[in-house]
């Protein structure tokens, strides 16, 4: 089995078009995977095997795979998920970084940091992932690499250190100054396999060595080991001394170095793979993992080893014509053997591991064992989600679910054949196993099934999934969005739940307060104010429950309460008719009687556009965001283009792609994020209730 040392967890994290899967080819290519580069123009690069992701150029599923590299006379496995840069495929990339260890961030040189890069990079923060950061497309006109680490210093609040400096730019561009061994390396073959390590030319000298000063000052400032030794003879440091300094800051967080290159004229690709092994943590390089005990609720700490008790996460679920259900796994400790039980953290139950899998995109090797640290697939696992902890039976554990974003809008679709229903109904089964921010609901009022997704690009790829793969012809309605409703006064409310039928009833009774919340946080905030055990504290829980259950369906329209408080003030029990389900009821119940006293208010998601474009067009397109009620928030002139953020109803933006492309004869790019929601004004909310 592999040292823990030698492996590498590693995603590949980036903006839509900024070269993530051209740099990830390369990457396979340099390593000797692959004997021919792929091309995304052309549809045949290994990552992004899906049909969709073929025909749109864009990766639409985090893709896995395992490769090998070959520095320092030792052999490193490099586990690679390449992942979507496009934001309504955004969870894609939240749940490859919840397994993943580190990351690389591409970013363009041209364009710099994006509003999606600003995304993914706030999302790496959250799952504390140390990262390094590859400026691509050096070959591109308009390339400046100061400028975009500038950027990523003050627009993502990362320290940024630059461990290589460009040679040359835009079609001089030949390769890269290294800053800790000060010697220039130069690609000249087109295949990019070999290059030359020469010596600084003149002319860049003095730049590197501002620039090598620049670095050596600022990593002192976090390793004290360093500081020592540079305080008492700068040119005594020495390269190995600069490796361990910078891989702790980046273990730790606190640094980022930055490279550049440019992946589709293959350069720059071999000193990125160095720095993957000198700088990225292997699984080993943190001493111990939080986990919950399901019995107690205490947290424990998993060492990770082999002789570790086992613990894993499965973080994806796959469904291939041949070898059938995949479910991906992270395994975090202990020894994954095919034959081996595990525990279902979600369920309660045992499941048996029957076959066991390593990943190479969308082909398959069967193995024995699956280590600690390592990434790999389980064939056949029933009854097992995204999220789901799986770990031994005698050590059961609960690791860190995966959080993703709320569906933002729907269709309300049917199979146009009725004999096909039964059908669709299993397709949508299995992708909702597959993607875990689909979600499907029947309209109570109506009767329809509606499938609700990220945006207008997911669900439009999920309709083509349906038609392509399950063969299925769909009718789907006009787009509907994820409006909700909050509560703007406080409200008293006093509910008694009776029934008698003629042996044991059933009695509950409570007095409660509704509320909006004084914070803006999502959910029931549940406060128990019971003195004296009127209620007694095991039928608590129950009270909450109810009201969490009966947030799902507003008083206004239906639609899901965002957010509210409940302080429960009085109540009464009935000494033999009363039961915890009991006060569920009168929970929901009383929900249903007073929600609507409560000054109930929809809300609508609002987007963050931001819109890159020619400055003739500014005057256009400035006047379309304002007739969808968009507000600009910022407007920036770089060079030739100008961009401008706003902030712009969801509602309003349906076809806006589209609509772009004609004002701006095809020159102008956007990108939408999801920000908050807000109140809708009167007039459409008043039009929007009465349909």
């Amino acid at each position: 089995m592999k040292r823990l040392a030698d492996f590498r967890n590693i995603g590949i994290m980036a903006h839509v078009d900024a070269g993530k899967t051209t740099l990830t080819e390369r990457m396979l290519y340099f390593t000797g995977f692959t004997h021919k580069l792929g091309n995304v123009d052309e549809g045949n690069t290994v990552m992004d095997s899906d049909p969709q992701e073929e025909k749109r150029g864009i990766t639409i599923s985090s893709a896995a795979i395992t490769t090998y590299w070959q520095h320092q006379d030792n052999t490193w496995q490099i586990n690679i998920i390449d992942t979507p840069g496009h934001v309504d495929f955004t969870a894609e990339v939240e749940r490859s970084l919840r397994v993943l260890d580190s990351a690389i961030a591409v970013f363009c040189a041209r364009s710099g940091v994006q509003p999606q890069s600003e995304t993914v990079w706030h999302q790496a923060n959250h799952y504390n992932i140390p990262r390094i950061a590859f400026i691509n497309k050096m070959d591109r006109q308009g390339a400046d690499f100061r400028r975009v680490v500038t950027e990523i210093r003050e627009r993502l609040n990362a320290n940024a250190l630059p461990v290589q400096i460009p040679v040359g730019v835009e079609d001089d561009f030949t390769g890269v100054i290294d800053l800790i061994t000060m010697k220039a390396l130069i690609w000249n073959a087109a295949d990019g396999k070999t290059y030359d390590t020469i010596n600084i030319p003149a002319e860049l000298l003095d730049t590197a060595r501002e620039a090598r000063t620049h670095l050596l000052e600022e990593l002192s400032l976090l390793d004290e080991s360093l500081l020592n030794k540079y305080t008492a003879n700068p040119a005594g440091v020495s390269p190995a001394d600069i490796y361990a300094a910078l891989r702790g800051a980046t273990i730790r967080m606190e640094a980022v170095p930055v490279l550049a290159g440019a992946a589709y004229k293959n350069k720059g690709i071999q000193p990125l793979l160095d720095a993957v092994a000198i700088y990225l943590p292997a699984p080993s390089d943190v001493e111990a993992i939080n986990a919950t005990d399901p019995d107690t609720g205490q947290t424990v700490k998993i060492s990770v080893s082999e002789t570790s008790p086992l613990a894993a996460l499965a973080f994806k679920i796959i469904t291939d014509d041949y070898v059938g259900k995949l479910t991906l796994v992270r395994l975090y400790a202990g020894v994954l053997r095919s034959g081996d039980t595990l525990w279902n953290s979600r369920t309660g139950r045992n499941v048996r591991i029957s076959r066991l899998m390593r990943i190479m995109s969308d082909k398959y090797e069967t193995v024995e064992e699956i280590g600690p640290g390592d990434i790999g697939a389980v064939v056949g696992l029933k009854d097992v989600k995204t999220g789901d902890t799986l770990s031994h039976p005698d050590h059961p554990v609960m690791l860190e679910k995966i959080s993703f974003p709320e569906p933002m809008i729907g269709y309300a679709i049917e199979a146009r054949s009725a004999k096909d229903n039964d059908k669709l109904g299993d397709a949508l089964a299995r992708l909702l196993d597959e993607d875990p921010t689909l979600s499907v609901a029947v309209d109570n009022a109506t009767g329809q099934t509606i499938l609700k997704g990220m945006g207008e690009l997911h669900l439009e790829v999920v309709l083509e999934k349906l038609a392509s793969q399950y063969h299925l012809e769909i009718n789907k309605g006009k787009p509907q969005i994820a409006y909700k409703e909050i509560f703007t006064k406080a409200v008293t409310h006093h509910e008694v739940y009776k029934k008698q039928n003629g042996g044991s009833g059933n009695f509950a009774e409570i007095e409660f307060e509704l509320s909006p919340r004084e914070d803006d946080t999502p959910g029931l905030e549940f406060i128990n104010e019971i003195k004296g055990g009127v209620i007694p504290k095991e039928f608590i829980p129950s009270i909450s429950k109810g009201f969490e259950s009966a947030m799902y369906n507003g008083a206004l329209a239906g639609y899901p309460v965002k957010s509210m408080r409940v302080r429960l003030l009085d109540g009464k029990i009935h000494s033999n008719d009363s039961h915890a389900l009991d006060f569920e009821h009168a929970a929901i119940i009383g929900f249903k009687n007073v929600a609507a006293k409560a000054a109930p208010r929809l809300l609508e998601p609002w987007m963050k556009v931001s819109v890159t474009m020619p400055e003739e067009y500014t005057g256009v397109l400035t006047g379309d965001l304002n007739r969808r009620r968009g507000v600009i928030k910022h407007m920036e002139m770089d060079g030739l283009q100008q961009t401008i953020t706003a902030m712009v109803p969801l509602s309003e933006l349906f076809g806006y792609i589209t609509v772009l492309r004609t004002l701006s004869s095809g020159r102008a790019a956007a990108s939408l994020t999801f920000e908050n929601y807000q109140a809708v004004p009167e007039n459409i909310s008043s039009n929007l209730l009465v349909k």
